[in-house]
């Protein structure tokens, strides 16, 4: 899918066509054919390498700089659903008349730049625009961090009650987004300290101009990124801790029952001993005795009474 887009300066987005492509647009690329890959490459003189980068789901946060063009990669957050959080990388690259970005699907960040948002923001002021997109990113993982942490409480409180299988799977699963996230916004600090770098780097000026405004939010980006990084640690910590936690009293249930199991085995011994003694074809007392079965069956309850109550005095039930 591609689509373009121009700020108007009365505010509203305007489509256009790779007919009518001009100066300030941007240009919106979504798991891309190779034919649109080619013709925006070809319209807008970008390596194709910098439209490619985006395609691989492993590929991790950098910036790639040209004579013509700058491209940043970022790892923005995605939500799949069933606790289930991910990555994808958004390649964001500015030329001298163009912005465009590039993904393998659509993200909740990117849908954020649409005509009901227009007046926010300006395609033809391609850095503070880049800049945009990089502070929504982090605001998107700072809220999906804060749903894990809920989900984690959820979870917490229901194994309280009842150790489920599933919410231990669920626990898991947050764990592994937390991974996924942890790694990303490293990658993205990384891509971050490279921009304030690009500053003095005077032979991009005319692709990347940044001016006290958009220093100012590149200065937000970094530190909401910085929070972010701070609350994955945290939370992945805590994750761990409660993961541990569950796994040692799954592990203390488990010698509860085996330990009351094995008194329980201890005690149906003793009457089946004690009627093994007496059921032996050899000469036993009580052996003429009417009332025998009835005294055998006290001695074995007077025993057995015995040993339940050495049992319970050691805390085996």
């Amino acid at each position: 899918m591609l689509q373009i887009y121009k700020s108007m300066e009365s505010g509203p987005l305007q489509e256009l066509s790779l007919k009518t492509l001009t100066k300030g647009a941007w240009i919106n690329i979504v798991n891309p054919t190779p034919y649109e890959l080619k013709v925006v490459s070809t319209l807008t003189e970008v390596d194709p390498d910098f439209l490619r980068s985006a395609l691989d789901d492993e590929e991790r946060s950098h910036t790639d700089v040209e004579d013509d063009s700058v491209m940043i990669l970022t790892n923005v957050p995605v939500y799949r659903g069933e606790d289930s959080y991910d990555t994808l990388p958004l390649a964001i690259i500015l030329t001298d008349e163009h912005i465009i970005t590039v993904c393998l699907e659509e993200t909740p960040v990117m849908a954020e730049f649409n005509e009901r948002t227009a007046k926010l923001f300006r395609t033809y002021k391609r850095t503070r625009f880049l800049f945009q997109i990089l502070y929504k990113s982090d605001v998107f993982y700072l809220r999906y961090l804060r749903q894990i942490s809920k989900l984690s409480e959820e979870i917490e409180d229901r194994l309280r009650h009842d150790m489920k299988n599933s919410e231990i799977l669920r626990l898991l699963q947050l764990q592994k987004g937390l991974t996924y996230f942890n790694a990303a916004l490293r990658s993205n600090g990384a891509v971050l300290d490279r921009l304030m770098r690009l500053r003095t780097n005077t032979s991009v000026h005319h692709i990347f101009k940044m001016y006290e405004e958009d220093e100012d939010l590149l200065e937000d980006v970094i530190i909401e990124n910085k929070q972010a990084r701070e609350m994955v640690e945290m939370y992945s910590k805590i994750l761990a801790r409660l993961a541990d936690t569950f796994s040692s009293i799954v592990s203390n249930n488990l010698n509860l029952v085996m330990k009351f199991l094995t008194a329980i085995t201890i005690i149906l011994a003793i009457p089946t001993v004690i009627s093994s003694f007496f059921g032996m074809n050899v000469p036993v007392p009580y052996e003429g005795d009417p009332l025998g079965f009835v005294r055998v069956v006290i001695i074995a309850v007077c025993v057995s009474s015995a040993v339940v109550y050495m049992l319970w005095r050691r805390d085996m039930f």
